[in-house]
């Protein structure tokens, strides 16, 4: 199955000169849906993880999932002020804003090695914080999976020049 079939595009969403990539139509289809969980899992068994971890909120969707059939658990990382609890947050930069991301101060440690989880990389800011997060409680970043890497934004390369670990099921370019 060829899962860029169920990737759409939108073009200057959300702001001009962007060129959207959606995955919802992949979600909304069951046997898509289920052949992305599948290839995720696969290309995760790859590594050594005590824990899986996704990035609000898009990556929640894949990374649940994938929790479930690996029987690991699962670690949300938060938009700011979304979590109860006491926290560790990092500050990173976007293709159009800045954010915060936030995990609880209790749901990583010293022992753990995390997988992350994301539906797309582009620049990669996201997941930088999400590594940052990670290793501020003390845990150790296993690699990433994303579903789509657009890959002349860089983001996928950085965090290869950075020592991680990264796997991608698709690639479309940027724009």
């Amino acid at each position: 199955m060829n899962l860029k079939n169920y990737i759409r595009s939108i073009p200057d969403y959300p702001k001009k000169g962007i060129l959207f990539r959606d995955i919802t139509t992949l979600i909304k289809d069951e046997n898509a849906f289920a052949e992305t969980i599948n290839q995720i899992v696969e290309r995760s068994k790859k590594f050594k993880f005590t824990k899986i971890a996704a990035i609000e909120s898009r990556g929640f969707v894949f990374a649940s999932a994938v929790s479930f059939v690996l029987k690991k658990p699962f670690i949300m990382l938060r938009k700011k002020n979304k979590l109860p609890a006491d926290v560790h947050s990092v500050d990173f930069e976007l293709e159009y804003g800045t954010a915060t991301i936030e995990v609880h101060k209790d749901s990583i440690n010293e022992k753990d090695e995390v997988l992350i989880i994301d539906d797309l990389i582009a620049t990669g800011g996201t997941a930088e914080a999400a590594a940052k997060l990670v290793e501020v409680s003390k845990g150790k970043v296993a690699a990433f999976v994303f579903v789509i890497n657009l890959f002349d934004l860089g983001g996928s390369a950085n965090l290869v020049k950075s020592n991680y670990k990264v796997e991608n099921l698709i690639e479309f370019p940027g724009h």
